[in-house]
């Protein structure tokens, strides 16, 4: 198995079974992995950690997913994010697509072939690195 410890990914799912079994199996990946049940608890880990990939549920409460994306988006261009979720007819909106994301960062709770999730975690930090402009590297408050 490759080594992915470099890699940091959040899961923000506010349903715990999910939440666990998604970081427990990131872990066993070798990934670098942090979780949270809240967007409010995502925006506070993020103003003291960066990540590379943020696993997103669109319906938590509070601030949605999709909201939680475009806020973090414009403070941490860095990040890279895949969307989780329940919903089997959701589309990304404009707003999400302008910022980058693409219908293969959607997935659909169950994933049945976690492999396609890490496949899609290990692009969107390839891609991010081979364009990545040193200065959009700098932290801004959240």
């Amino acid at each position: 198995m490759n080594d992915y410890s470099s890699i940091r990914v959040l899961v923000i799912d506010d349903e715990p079974a999910i939440r666990d079994s998604l970081t427990a199996f990131l872990d066993d990946y070798g990934f670098s992995t942090a979780s949270c049940g809240s967007t409010e608890e995502a925006r506070d880990v993020m103003k003291e950690k960066t990540f590379d990939v943020c696993i997103v549920d669109l319906r938590l409460p509070g601030m949605s997913g999709e909201d939680l994306i475009l806020l973090a988006s414009k403070r941490y261009p860095e990040q890279r994010y895949i969307i989780h979720t329940g919903s089997i007819s959701y589309t990304l909106p404009a707003e999400l697509i302008d910022i980058g994301m693409q219908p293969v960062h959607v997935f659909h709770k169950p994933v049945r072939v976690l492999s396609l999730l890490v496949n899609c975690v290990k692009s969107l930090v390839e891609e991010r690195d081979r364009g990545q402009n040193p200065s959009a590297t700098e932290k801004k408050p959240l």
